[in-house]
């Protein structure tokens, strides 16, 4: 925390990245599925994507998507293009790759909390709401997001986080509360039936999902939130090898998290909190790796590892790791970004984005800002991918936490460490 905390103010003193009222950093990595070559980034003040497999990266600014304060906490990128992300209020979409967004009405009061994706069918979609003080629900797609029902996990809790199993795509878990008390629901039938067991772990508040192996059902991760001392919040990793009966902890940093990542044959697992990336065996304890020091998060996407880092830290927003994190390679800083995302005209991209790409690319320091984009037509033709970078390109998903920064100063960033909305619980 400290050490983003120094970084906060070197960058504010180089510059003032404040654009959109939150400090200029990534969070997220969501590759479209059947094309890899197109990449979509989560950014403090948007989104950042890429059409060539990372070599330029472009931007979607916060307005153009609308929503608000709160940033979307986990993207999914469909084969025929459709996107969509939670952001903690509501669930946003854009059929024309990132140039025109919508909130869908379908949850009335209920917050959009989780979002999660059949591993194998590209319709099927399954999305959590949690409200304090409301009856909340597991909801289920079969048409890629268009439509939603609700499953039988209806009831008054907070449900914070849902993931479908890699290995068995019809067990489901569902991460919340009931009161003060963190649960984790389980479903062996995709969603027809459930169980539900107490996380038993004094002090603990709230529970979220972190990750399920890929290869065993039965081993999953989930964070709970405690009060540490003089009440500010800390963060624990459990780990249940029996489908979620049962949990012991296996990581207690002395930092926030963000997100968490395992192998594709689930021997290697990696945690990362708002300033470091910690690496663990099967079972086995974690350890924090040299790098990224500063706005970490990881992805693990078709064998390699990815992280964010930071472009005022680290001098780099995004690196490729060949050796599971022990060494990266940088793939992308903030100061490389292209201009602004290439949609028609008449597109909330077109017209709100490219109004503000000049202010953004001063207070990034942008190398060779170019102008708002001309009438750039239709996106290119996904099916003809284009040559790919060097070293390839990603980052990670999920975020964590649910409130803006606002326009805060340097003693806020200093306090609060991190990047995202609300402060994490």
């Amino acid at each position: 925390m400290i050490r983003y905390g120094l970084a906060c103010l070197a960058a504010l003193g180089a510059g003032d990245t404040w654009a959109h009222g939150g400090f200029a950093e990534t969070h997220s990595f969501t590759p479209r599925r059947g094309h890899p070559e197109q990449q979509w980034m989560g950014f403090t003040q948007g989104a950042l994507v890429s059409r060539d497999s990372g070599a330029s990266w472009r931007w979607v600014c916060a307005e153009a998507m609308g929503y608000g304060g709160w940033m979307p906490e986990r993207f999914v990128w469909r084969a025929d293009g459709m996107l969509l992300a939670a952001t903690g209020t509501a669930l946003i979409s854009s059929r024309d790759e990132g140039c025109t967004w919508s909130t869908a009405s379908d949850f009335g009061e209920a917050w959009v909390t989780g979002l999660a994706a059949h591993p194998t069918d590209d319709a099927v979609l399954y999305l959590s709401t949690g409200r304090p003080g409301t009856t909340n629900a597991l909801h289920r797609s079969e048409d890629g997001g268009r439509t939603w029902r609700p499953t039988a996990l209806r009831r008054e809790a907070v449900f914070s986080d849902v993931r479908v199993a890699p290995s068995a795509p019809r067990r489901l878990y569902v991460s919340g509360a009931v009161g003060y008390a963190p649960y984790v629901f389980r479903s062996d039938d995709a969603g027809e039936t459930w169980r539900e067991w107490p996380l038993a772990l004094e002090g603990a508040y709230d529970a979220k999902l972190l990750a399920v192996s890929p290869v065993r059902p039965d081993v999953l991760w989930v964070r709970v939130s405690l009060l540490g001392p003089a009440g500010m919040p800390r963060h624990v990793v459990l780990r249940s090898d029996d489908g979620g009966q049962t949990f012991g902890s296996v990581l207690d940093p002395d930092d926030l998290l963000v997100n968490m990542e395992v192998s594709e044959d689930g021997r290697t697992a990696w945690v990362a909190t708002y300033n470091h990336v910690y690496r663990g065996g099967e079972g086995g304890a974690f350890t924090r790796l040299a790098l990224p020091a500063g706005n970490a998060c990881v992805a693990h996407v078709a064998g390699a590892l990815y992280a964010c880092g930071s472009t005022w830290a680290n001098d780099w927003e995004l690196a490729r790791s060949a050796d599971e994190g022990t060494t990266w390679t940088p793939l992308l800083s903030l100061r490389e970004l292209r201009g602004v995302h290439e949609c028609p005209a008449g597109t909330p991209v077109r017209d709100l984005c490219s109004a503000r790409w000049p202010q953004l690319a001063e207070q990034l320091g942008v190398t060779s800002p170019t102008p708002g984009p001309g009438d750039a037509g239709p996106p290119p033709d996904a099916g003809a991918p284009p040559p790919a970078k060097s070293g390839g390109c990603g980052s990670t998903p999920g975020s964590e936490s649910q409130t803006p920064w606002g326009l805060l100063g340097c003693v806020s960033c200093l306090a609060l460490s991190g990047r995202r909305r609300r402060a994490p619980t």
